[in-house]
């Protein structure tokens, strides 16, 4: 057992409290016991309970559109199937292991390449400047690390020839949501197909059952091949027409397998490939490509993994992949949160719901893995060469500790740990104290080159929220000690950064970028709420964990400069006074500062109320992005504008808070669709302090009647 920190004596409403009582306190809660939680709803009887299945299966994906391309995953490992059920006409096959760099430009060495992703020294005062003489190097820095696409799968003839289109007749897919298996059923030349298609929940693997006679009569074959990486995000990613610059190497490992060993640049991963008797796999006409095919079968049933290290064991058999496959996901239906809408009379019950059940497939497919997920998931490849951006990792990840699910977020959280060094020696090179958290990172946790890199100041404080989170689940020693160096470096920095007035004695924020990006300031509004939170945040860990506050994070804290209020409204800051005019686009930051944050001091509620009216009659909505919707209606509950919260989260702007037929929003925006389930579950579980009613967040009218169960009260 670790040595524990000696607990002082602390008053506790009032009451001095023993450091000795603290002490067997704290031994208590290092002890194994049931994780008992006061935002944990009671059990409902059984006439109550949702029929979840009911609830997944009404909301299955039929999406008879050949090109349109459904994410089939585990979390860690995506494959992207069209219509045909492989990837004939687009599609990638992703995850969040699968990662490489081009060669580094000519003249350029790695230890030339700053590890923190910047060549500034000392303390900002403005944008981060790359130097003119180093452009080629800061574009290299922007691309790489990049995600790529692990292999293609798709149909062909005998002679290697793409089906087309016009190909095709009477396609009917759909995606099981209980069962994870997509099923696809059509004619191809006037014969009959049928595909089915899945991912195994805990191998990195995809696998697919045949049936057609044109299986048996050799005109129809799978093609597997394998690209090299390119920046490109068209039907497929990759360059499959270069041959050079990468090796694929096959191995026979046995009767019906087959392994292959990738070489790119400095990259290499593995692939495997298991098929079923009467099945051959034969060389194509690229040495980067092969043809797998089942001459007198009317069935080919194949499975297809991808690893980072070499695949020793025998894959399964396609039968218990797919039961793997629909036992993992009626399991993860099962448990958990759950939302029913169906007794709504309000007409829009049924998207909203349909938003919340595909939000939540999408997150488990894509955003649960070994790392956070870019904002395009695993689906393709992003403007940002699907980097992670830090900021992003809140709208990603904190809606699992809601919906009972904190696990699937762990290991991706784990990143901050990974990270520290990379922090720390960020914040050395700056001048500053603790950790200074990146921007747009990949697995090495260096920033890609950009002008807002060290001053966009909100993913500063993400991890003490979601150590706050970990701790409402499980407060325990173990969680504190989790997090304690994390969240020590963190504070460190956000009580080094601010600047002190000496005639006033306030700290500012100076330089700040607000969550908006729409310039460069000093004090802006969300910023400096969060700051007060986070600080508040830090110092309560210290006492949990029986340690002294630090003097110096609440001087800073105590003398942060007040939140800027023009008229009665919050405002980006006292230097943007026109931020319901000119800026009202982007992000709304004033209307964060009570909504997605918890009540925190300094922060006025009714000018907080006032200032989400404002926003809901000025701002223009069509400039926003995916997670904005969400954060209005978090401020709208727990202002008490329940029907504002619902508004928000349904209004009609667009691209921008749409959810095409997969559920995706925007198309491909999934950081709107981790703030929707944020939002929606703060909604109908309420949150600290909360109206104690049901579904405080949703209107009381009659219209939407809201069963809930497995959700998590908010912070």
């Amino acid at each position: 057992m670790k040595q524990m920190v000696p607990l002082k004596s602390k008053r506790i409403e009032g009451k001095l409290v023993s450091g000795a009582f603290l002490q067997c306190l704290a031994i208590l809660l290092t002890l194994p016991m049931p994780l008992l939680h006061a935002a944990d709803p009671p059990q409902k009887p059984d006439s109550a309970r949702i029929d979840r299945q009911a609830l997944v299966t009404r909301h299955n994906i039929a999406w008879n559109d050949l090109n349109g391309r459904i994410p089939l995953g585990n979390g860690e490992f995506c494959f992207n199937a069209d219509a045909t059920g492989l990837q004939t006409f687009g599609g990638n096959t992703m995850s969040h292991w699968g990662w490489h760099s081009f060669p580094l430009p000519e003249g350029w060495s790695k230890d030339r390449v700053p590890s923190t992703g910047t060549f500034q020294q000392g303390r900002n005062t403005g944008p981060d400047e790359f130097p003119k003489e180093a452009e080629t190097l800061r574009t290299w820095m922007f691309d790489n690390p990049h995600i790529v696409n692990l292999g293609r799968l798709r149909f062909c003839s005998k002679d290697g020839t793409e089906p087309q289109p016009k190909d095709i007749s009477g396609l009917a897919r759909i995606l099981d949501l209980w069962s994870g298996i997509q099923t696809s059923t059509y004619a191809l030349q006037g014969k009959p197909v049928r595909v089915e298609t899945c991912v195994h929940p805990s191998i990195d693997a995809v696998a697919v059952r045949i049936q057609s006679p044109l299986i048996a009569s050799g005109d129809l074959q799978v093609a597997i091949d394998f690209a090299y990486p390119s920046l490109n995000n068209g039907p497929w990613v990759g360059d499959f027409e270069r041959i050079d610059a990468h090796k694929t190497e096959m191995t026979r490992t046995a009767e019906r397998q087959a392994r292959f060993l990738r070489a790119i640049d400095d990259t290499t991963y593995h692939a495997s490939v298991a098929w079923s008797s009467g099945a051959e796999l034969r060389n194509g006409t690229s040495p980067h490509a092969f043809y797998l095919s089942a001459p007198q079968e009317d069935t080919l049933e194949f499975v297809c993994a991808f690893s980072a290290a070499p695949i020793a064991d025998a894959l399964p058999s396609v039968e218990k992949f797919f039961k793997a496959c629909a036992a993992h996901w009626q399991a993860f239906w099962s448990n958990g949160g759950a939302i029913d809408l169906s007794e709504s009379k309000d007409p829009r019950w049924k998207e909203l719901e349909r938003r919340i059940v595909l939000s939540q497939y999408l997150m488990a497919a894509q955003s649960a893995g070994s790392w956070p997920s870019a904002e395009n998931g695993l689906m393709g490849l992003d403007p940002w060469r699907s980097q992670f951006h830090m900021e992003m990792v809140w709208w990603h990840l904190a809606h699992y500790a809601l919906w009972d699910r904190w696990p699937m977020a762990e290991k991706a959280l784990g990143c901050y740990q990974r990270f520290e060094p990379a922090a720390r020696e960020l914040a050395a090179q700056l001048g500053y104290k603790g950790l200074k958290w990146g921007k747009s990172v990949g697995p090495e946790g260096r920033s890609a080159p950009w002008i807002g890199n060290q001053v966009l100041l909100w993913k500063q404080p993400h991890p003490l929220f979601f150590a706050e989170l970990e701790y409402r689940i499980k407060p325990n020693r173990e969680t504190l000690e989790k997090w304690a160096n994390i969240i020590q470096g963190t504070a460190e920095h956000m009580a080094d950064y601010p600047t002190r007035n000496e005639k006033t004695g306030l700290y500012s924020l100076d330089p700040v970028m607000p969550p908006s990006e729409q310039g460069i300031t000093r004090d802006t509004v969300f910023d400096l709420a969060y700051w007060r939170w986070g600080l508040d945040k830090a110092q309560e860990w210290r006492e949990r964990m029986g340690l002294p506050r630090q003097a110096h994070w609440d001087e800073v804290r105590d003398h942060l400069a007040p939140l800027p209020v023009v008229d009665g409204l919050f405002v980006h800051s006292a230097e943007w006074p026109d931020t319901y005019t000119k800026r009202a686009f982007e992000h709304p930051d004033p209307v964060g500062v009570f909504g997605m944050l918890p009540p925190t001091q300094g922060v006025d509620i009714p000018t907080a109320h006032r200032t989400l009216l404002k926003i809901g009659q000025t701002w223009d909505w069509n400039r926003c992005w995916g997670w904005d919707f969400p954060w209005m209606a978090m401020a709208a509950a727990r202002l008490g504008e329940p029907q504002m919260a619902v508004e928000a989260l349904l209004k009609d702007v667009g691209d921008k808070n749409s959810y095409d037929i997969r559920g995706v929003n925007g198309g491909w925006y999934l950081p709107g669709n981790g703030g929707l389930l944020y939002a929606v579950a703060l909604m109908a579980a309420g949150w600290d302090g909360a109206p104690d009613q049901n579904a405080p967040g949703f209107p009381a009218d009659g219209q939407w009647a809201v069963k809930c169960e497995g959700l998590h009260k908010a912070p």
